[in-house]
């Protein structure tokens, strides 16, 4: 049961935030950071209003080496994620584009305007052999800006035209908004949508996942495709000890109810400025369970909060990851029997061997 002190809330939290604190870049030398609020004379101001910074890659399709993950092939139309949820592992990754890991991360966005051309230009090199691509693996596709620029759209369409298999991931309901692409996909057998919910506690979520859809938006985002025979799944993650692991089964019951046809799940694991993040966020949002939370989590993970070992760090190992695994297994196998998930099709890819492009 949650400890009634545990609402108690930092005079330093910043509402509708994840990340309470501007971290330190560890690949520049020189650069302004948050340590300590009582230790400035005049308070650093952390910006509110969002940034967005266009970029221009010339290759989209990025390849994953983790044999932890279920796809080899994503793209990311968006760097850094405004929905700020405080444990997301992609925040690590900001700090390549010279930003930090913590506020930056949801206020500053690399926009990547022309994903789409590109992606299409790959599908036609001569060599290009298609496979399942993630959209987005990285950040949210669907995070509140795409609602005006429209690139996962975009995207959809280029993977319509060219009948190549997609999977998407989103906690957000602006999914909905292209559900017309997606069920033209679905009748191929191209496309698979997993929608992530890791708790249905809405005070939680809203400290943890400030800017996301509620639970029970995303509850009825689950329904909505698969009453359009869109194939759709829960991703129940991160599963935080301490935190929402008690409510695992009563999610995928929901889930379920609602038309999920599997489960999958992740065990939380805070590498790299995460580590400080989360435990700066934990230590504001819940004082009391605070210490509790930060043992058990480094217990999955052989000591440390931190993971890199292949085959472990999604999962983690030890008596509270056994207890998780063996809850989701059997919550899955009560709710959703031994449902198996069909292969997406590659056999309908139609290279148009450089033809102009059209949907633009």
């Amino acid at each position: 049961m949650e400890n009634r002190r545990d609402h108690r809330v930092d005079q330093n939290y910043l509402q509708g935030r994840g990340a309470q604190v501007q971290t330190a870049n560890r690949f520049l030398a020189q650069q302004y950071v948050q340590d300590d609020f009582d230790g400035l004379d005049e308070a650093m101001e952390l910006e509110r209003a969002t940034q967005f910074f266009a970029d221009e890659p010339k290759k989209v399709i990025s390849k994953n080496d983790s044999p932890d993950l279920s796809f080899l092939y994503s793209v990311n139309p968006y760097q850094g994620c405004e929905h700020g949820c405080v444990y997301c592992y992609a925040r690590n990754s900001h700090e390549y584009w010279g930003f930090g890991a913590g506020l930056d991360f949801e206020n500053k966005i690399v926009v990547k305007h022309n994903v789409a051309i590109v992606l299409e230009q790959e599908f036609n090199k001569r060599n290009y052999r298609p496979s399942t691509i993630m959209l987005s693996g990285n950040t949210d596709c669907y995070q509140p800006i795409e609602r005006k620029l429209e690139l996962t759209r975009s995207l959809l369409k280029v993977m319509l035209k060219y009948r190549h298999p997609v999977s998407l991931i989103t906690k957000n309901s602006l999914i909905l908004r292209d559900i017309d692409l997606l069920q033209e996909l679905a009748a191929s057998g191209l496309v698979h949508v997993a929608i992530t919910i890791n708790s249905l506690d809405e005070t939680l979520r809203q400290k943890m996942e400030p800017r996301t859809a509620t639970a029970k938006k995303r509850l009825q985002v689950i329904r909505q495709l698969r009453e359009a025979k869109v194939p759709v799944s829960l991703m129940c993650a991160p599963i935080i000890p301490g935190l929402n692991q008690h409510g695992i089964p009563r999610l995928i019951r929901e889930a379920a109810e609602h038309g999920a046809e599997s489960v999958s799940y992740t065990v939380v694991r805070l590498n790299g400025a995460l580590s400080g993040i989360f435990e700066d966020w934990l230590h504001k949002a819940y004082p009391d369970r605070a210490k509790k939370v930060m043992n058990q989590i480094a217990e999955c993970h052989g000591g440390r909060v931190n993971d890199t070992r292949w085959g472990d760090r999604m999962r983690g190992d030890g008596k509270i990851s056994e207890s998780i695994a063996q809850l989701v297994a059997i919550s899955r196998k009560r709710y959703m029997g031994d449902h198996t998930r069909e292969p997406l099709r590659t056999d309908l890819f139609t290279p148009l061997g450089g033809k102009q492009l059209t949907i633009f």
